[in-house]
């Protein structure tokens, strides 16, 4: 009897590789933002997010989902999430690489001050390597690290906790915020009735005295999505006298008592399966005032803008992780007589890949810059144009990337089994950051309120000027957006304005950062035009051998 099952043609999978020695495009972002930044702990945490031991867990975490165990098996309500051992393997690895808090100093009494040169440009890097390996995990990561500077503005409070929400061990048990040596944080603000309109809320705090943590508020509502409830405490919003206000909740009271916070369902999302998101219910829970009665909302976004640059940062990482997918199976596979990379028009949509891969990458660096020069004044107006913008236009090009990417795998990237089954995966987290902290209409809108606070149009011109020069097309658009912005454009026009703005600061970047192949193709797609509506349509003159050479993950 012949065999008649002869397993050929088929792709070894991307494991074991350092997911920073091969990403060309990350360090020379690195270099152009924080040029005396020591690589070395990102070259460790690239091997160790490349190898087969962790991507085995990202798969577990992905297939054994958390649980919601709201009572225990003596009726006793606990309102505990259940996690598989990988979660939590996930956790201690991205808590220990100092993804969520160590940035601003590791027990820094004042956020402003902490850290060092460099410190969120080499976090960000982090964060984005780590997205490769797992995304959904980093929620609860991005949370605790957002909160620093809004938690500030009750002195008492960061005192207290800054210490163990910087520490760079994990503990996942539920207990008293001073017997652990790792605390994290998440947040409250969507609820049913108002979506992204967080002043619809419904929630009620009224006064409950005050004590070492200043003021004191008694909290019942509800919260539509209340991300990682199994952090140690959290900020919400709530209607206090005054108006909406910023509170924070923890899950055990000082006393040690559990807070009454209660935990109704787990969210089933389309993606970020290992994550917990989850639908509570306040009733009396203790809260305590956090900045000023009645600003709740600017209060709460000092921890937004954070999480918005980590909706940049993220969504980067997971097109790097597509793009290297595609360029290992297309480098391995063979078709009609020739290996994939080697078809003509595959050349063309993996480069392209590769031009937007690159120039997310650049731009998300660039903004995360801009959070370690606080006293800069330039920088403090890119945060504000750039915070928006770079949420927009990265997290809206995601979903459209990760589809064409996982074409180039064909039936093999749609389907959820092995190594090229992460592409499956990849696809349904990609709309996430496009619509967590703010969809695109938000972010649009968010970037017209900064045009009016700020000098943007010179801080963008001098932004673009060293690219000046460089090439006709992105000089035509450098010299009409001072224009458009000071106009500041109507609502209707705020996308396309997010839009060119990115793609101009895209391009200047990529003029100092990346080959001159790199930055020639970009301009000549995204802004003369000499492009199609979808990837795999750039110029026949394009350099496509160089892009790609640049692009290989190993």
């Amino acid at each position: 009897m012949s065999a008649t099952h002869e397993v050929f043609n088929q792709v070894e999978p991307l494991v074991d590789v350092n997911l920073f020695a091969g990403n060309r495009a990350l360090q020379d972002a690195l270099k152009f933002n924080a040029p005396a930044l020591d690589t070395a702990p990102l070259h460790a945490l690239g091997g160790l997010v490349g190898s087969a031991e962790m991507q085995t867990h990202a798969r577990l975490a992905n297939v054994f989902t958390p649980q919601l165990k709201s009572h225990s098996r003596f009726g006793h309500r606990i309102d505990q999430v259940e996690f598989h051992p990988s979660y939590h393997a996930l956790m201690g690895a991205a808590v220990g690489a100092g993804l969520h808090g160590s940035a601003w100093g590791e027990g820094a009494a004042d956020p402003d001050e902490a850290g060092r040169a460099g410190a969120h440009v080499q976090r960000a890097a982090g964060f984005m390597l780590f997205t490769e390996l797992e995304p959904s995990i980093l929620c609860p990561i991005s949370m605790s690290y957002a909160v620093a500077p809004a938690l500030k503005d009750n002195p008492a409070i960061y005192r207290d906790w800054a210490p163990g929400l910087t520490s760079r061990t994990y503990d996942p048990t539920l207990r008293l915020w001073s017997e652990k040596p790792g605390l994290t944080m998440g947040m409250g603000m969507t609820e049913k009735q108002g979506g992204s309109d967080v002043r619809a809320n419904t929630t009620q705090a009224v006064p409950d005295g005050s004590d070492n943590w200043g003021q004191r508020f008694q909290v019942t509502g509800h919260k539509w999505f209340f991300s990682a409830p199994m952090c140690d405490a959290f900020l919400i919003l709530a209607q206090t006298a005054s108006g909406l206000s910023c509170l924070f909740l923890p899950r055990v009271l000082p006393d040690g008592s559990m807070n009454q916070l209660f935990i109704q369902r787990l969210k089933d999302k389309l993606g970020n399966k290992a994550n917990a998101s989850s639908e509570v219910e306040f009733v009396g829970a203790s809260a305590w005032l956090v900045g000023e009665e009645g600003r709740g909302v600017p209060q709460i976004l000092a921890m937004g803008t954070m999480t918005r640059l980590d909706c940049a940062l993220g969504t980067s990482g997971l097109m790097r992780h597509a793009l290297s997918l595609a360029l290992n199976h297309t480098a391995q596979r063979k078709a009609f007589g020739k290996y994939l990379i080697d078809q003509p028009l595959m050349k063309n949509v993996l480069a392209d890949l590769a031009l937007e891969s690159e120039a997310s990458t650049a731009l998300a660096l660039r903004l995360a810059r801009c959070f370690d020069r606080p006293n800069d004044a330039h920088e403090q107006v890119m945060a504000r144009l750039l915070t928006p913008v770079s949420k927009f236009w990265i997290c809206k090009r995601g979903s459209h990337f990760a589809q064409e990417a996982m074409e180039c795998l064909g039936g093999n990237g749609y389907v959820e089994e092995g190594g090229e089954g992460v592409m499956a995966r990849i696809y349904r987290e990609m709309p996430l950051n496009s619509i967590w902290e703010g969809a695109g209409n938000i972010m649009a809108i968010d970037l017209l309120r900064a045009l009016r606070k700020a000098d943007a149009a010179a801080a963008l011109e001098h932004e673009l000027a060293p690219a000046r020069g460089m090439h006709p097309a992105l000089d035509r658009l450098a010299a009409q957006l001072p224009i458009r912005v000071e106009e500041m454009a109507s609502e209707m026009e705020a996308r396309r304005l997010a839009q060119d703005v990115a793609l101009a600061v895209q391009a200047a970047l990529l003029a100092q950062t990346a080959p001159g192949a790199v930055f020639a193709a970009f301009c000549d797609s995204r802004i003369d035009g000499q492009w199609g509506h979808s990837f795999g349509s750039l110029g026949a003159g394009t350099d496509f051998d160089a892009i790609l050479q640049r692009a290989q993950p190993a």
